[in-house]
């Protein structure tokens, strides 16, 4: 994180230069993506395939641009107690039981009192919302595991970055969060949310970008081995499988063969490693061995006419 907070970019290019600047390679379009949510301080909703980068997106702006980063993981079943706000019980208990202890405070007094700000849990999104002197990066992670109900409150928020606590009243934030929210498109959002955002696909990146991301994220890799592992990544891609291989994948493969000590690819070693690239046995049980063979040597003769 820098030593001081940095305003946010001019235009587009300070924006592809800001991202660069966390080693995350991004094309133009994503890039004025970003630039409008900033300036525009709209929330930016990003779907793409698991494994393409879009939680990467916040962590390396909350990092380049010197703010906290606010996580909340969406999952099914999360409630307003795990993402908003909860009671502390626990103490509520315990200060009405001194207050019935010591005498004098009429219930009305005390349920105000134990309904207080200070018997209060944040939870990550009444945490974007304080002050503070930079507004923090909120990344609101896979909103397409959640319920729709979740889905329909965050509605308050991202229109006015408030929300309301029946107790208190309605809070709302004074310097607005950078909000991200990503889906791997599991589930539809509904319209109502994504009007509330601007949006981006994240695809899977061209040969030279996911090349260019190898070469920061596995800086070790030898340039042959990092051009087969993104050749042979690619051509996975174009394969009917259930699950195709992303960007983290990649990445974890070109660093698993630095480890295996491997300067270029092998059928043998290939077979051994392709748990790295691919989650589930079927498509594992379709690579190997003759397919991955034949992948090897098209991708070769492939890289052996390009320069």
């Amino acid at each position: 994180m820098p030593d001081k907070p940095r305003s946010s970019p001019d235009s587009i290019d300070d924006t592809l230069k800001l991202l660069s600047d966390g080693d995350y390679v991004a094309g133009r379009p994503l890039a004025t993506a970003v630039f409008l949510a900033l300036r525009m301080g709209r929330p930016l909703f990003l779907e793409g395939e698991a494994g393409v980068g879009k939680t990467e997106i916040a962590k390396v702006l909350a990092d380049t641009l010197g703010r906290n980063l606010i996580r909340l993981q969406c999952y099914e079943g999360l409630d307003v107690a795990s993402a908003v706000y909860e009671w502390n019980y626990s103490r509520q208990m315990i200060e009405i039981r001194l207050a019935e202890a010591k005498g004098g405070k009429s219930q009305d007094k005390l349920a105000t009192d134990i309904f207080s700000e200070r018997f209060l849990i944040r939870r990550p999104l009444l945490q974007a919302l304080e002050p503070a002197d930079h507004a923090p990066v909120l990344l609101i992670d896979e909103l397409d595991r959640s319920d729709e109900p979740f889905e329909a409150y965050l509605l308050e928020m991202l229109a006015d970055y408030q929300v309301t606590i029946p107790e208190i009243g309605t809070i709302q934030a004074k310097r607005p969060p950078v909000v991200i929210i990503t889906s791997n498109r599991t589930r539809e959002i509904h319209d109502a949310l994504k009007r509330r955002c601007l949006y981006h696909w994240v695809d899977y990146p061209s040969v030279e970008a996911e090349l260019e991301i190898v070469k920061r994220k596995a800086p070790h890799a030898q340039q042959v081995l990092a051009r087969e592992v993104v050749a042979f990544v690619q051509k996975l891609r174009s394969i009917d499988l259930f699950k195709l291989p992303g960007v983290a994948e990649t990445i974890d493969w070109a660093n698993a063969m630095v480890e295996l000590n491997r300067t270029s690819l092998e059928p043998g070693i290939i077979d051994d490693t392709l748990g790295v690239l691919l989650k589930y046995q079927d498509d594992v049980a379709r690579i190997r061995g003759d397919e991955a063979s034949r992948i090897l040597a098209e991708i070769r003769a492939e890289l052996a006419t390009t320069p």
